[in-house]
């Protein structure tokens, strides 16, 4: 597919680069045409190299080809992101004092546009006018997502996520790439990131999980119909749109948080990496060296085990899924502690995956093993952190489904 992707002059830009690579990687043919403003916040090298196209912002650029009318002609999709409040201005009076905007003129394919800026300036009744007359001329305009922006700054105004941008711009001209919505009423709870236990003021035991994994699969279940809390320990990602976060610190904390919300849950999926042990008592000031050199011992004591007591507190129609990370050793491979681990737990499905320095922690990729209750295995999945949490979410559906129907033969 041929898509044009404009760029306007916004901080966020550096985030439409990673939305090109999705569009590139994904098969199509994407021209970028930045406005003068974006190219201060990413160059045109960056947009050559991706894209494999040349870039230019000015209509008297490679004029025996009109590229001004061309462009807008031959696109199958534009997509603009960010869309700073000045382009959407522009937009909506009709100016093409550029390429990108005399390109908007002229394309009659499917446009999206994902606004970018400060909460006071989408919430101006300039901006709002604007995006109301885009939207009554049939340009589909995203709701910007909520959270941090420039500076100390938080509110409505954040570019959404480049893989949100993606979706929805594919489904306005390749609806089965729309996500199905086949946990549309069900309730979703995630945990992702890594938990860390304090020694004292300064100093954690903690693991080397980003939250990658859970933030994917919650997104996905949200992007799918669910209604998702995603109970988030230490992680620094943006949220989901459309998902309720509670961020939390230690094991315990995260415990309590799953013990509030499980009950209201049908799907719980375990993705955090919870520590198995803390120090057994809190250090009330920084632990210093010792004048002989010698290191201080840090008793240890062990964590409760939350997949397990969620297993055994599981309520009727309630799937619990698990994760596994797991390194080989001399008593065995991933596989062989993977499938230990799921006839110890007992979940409906636990998902096994291989870490490592450069394996899973970290990583925009990994690659599960899906392991029933007796250690049976369900399939794998492998790609993206995206397209593994998209597996996943087939696989208890498929669960489900198969619970459902063994109820109904009763």
């Amino acid at each position: 597919m041929r898509i044009v992707l404009g760029v306007s002059g916004g901080v966020a830009a550096y985030k439409a680069v990673l939305l090109l690579r999705s569009l590139t990687e994904a098969g199509h043919t994407v021209k970028v045409v930045p406005t003068a403003a974006a190219l201060k916040f990413v160059g045109a090298p960056t947009w050559e190299a991706l894209s494999g196209q040349h870039v230019s912002t000015e209509v008297f650029d490679d004029v025996p080809h009109v590229p001004h009318v061309a462009l807008g002609q031959q696109a199958e999709l534009v997509v603009v992101a960010p869309a700073t409040a000045d382009l959407l201005s522009r937009m909506a009076t009709g100016r093409s004092d550029d390429l990108l905007t005399a390109t908007l003129l002229t394309a009659r394919c499917p446009v999206l546009v994902a606004p970018a800026m400060h909460t006071e300036m989408w919430l101006h009744p300039a901006t709002v006018a604007n995006v109301a007359t885009l939207r009554e001329r049939g340009v589909t305009v995203l709701e910007p997502a909520s959270g941090r922006l420039t500076g100390a700054d938080t509110g409505p105004g954040r570019l959404p996520d480049p893989e949100v941008i993606a979706a929805a711009a594919l489904a306005l001209v390749e609806p089965a790439a729309a996500a199905p919505r086949d946990l549309e009423g069900l309730r979703v709870l995630v945990t992702a990131g890594g938990t860390r236990e304090p020694i004292d003021p300064v100093r954690f035991l903690g693991n080397r999980s980003t939250g990658m994994q859970g933030y994917a699969l919650a997104a996905e279940a949200r992007e799918r119909g669910a209604d998702v809390v995603l109970v988030a320990a230490n992680v620094t990602l943006d949220a989901p749109d459309g998902v309720t976060v509670v961020p939390v610190e230690t094991t315990a904390q995260l415990s309590d948080a799953v013990d509030e919300h499980r009950e209201a849950s049908d799907v719980i999926v375990m993705t955090a990496a919870v520590a198995d042990f803390r120090p057994a008592r809190l250090g009330d000031h920084k632990t210093k060296k010792r004048a002989d050199g010698e290191i201080a011992p840090i008793e240890l004591v062990v964590n409760p085990d939350v997949l397990a007591g969620l297993v055994a507190r599981r309520l009727p129609g309630q799937t619990v899924v698990g994760f596994a990370a797991e390194t080989g050793d001399d008593d065995g491979d991933v596989l062989f502690h993977g499938q230990a681990k799921a006839r110890r737990k007992g979940a409906d499905l636990l998902a096994l995956n291989e870490v490592g320095h450069d394996v899973g922690f970290g990583t925009p990729d990994n690659a599960v093993t899906f392991l029933a209750a007796d250690g049976s295995t369900l399939g794998s999945a492998e790609g993206s952190k995206r397209d593994v949490a998209a597996a996943l979410v087939d696989q208890v559906l498929a669960l489900r489904h198969a619970s459902s129907e063994a109820v109904s033969r009763r």
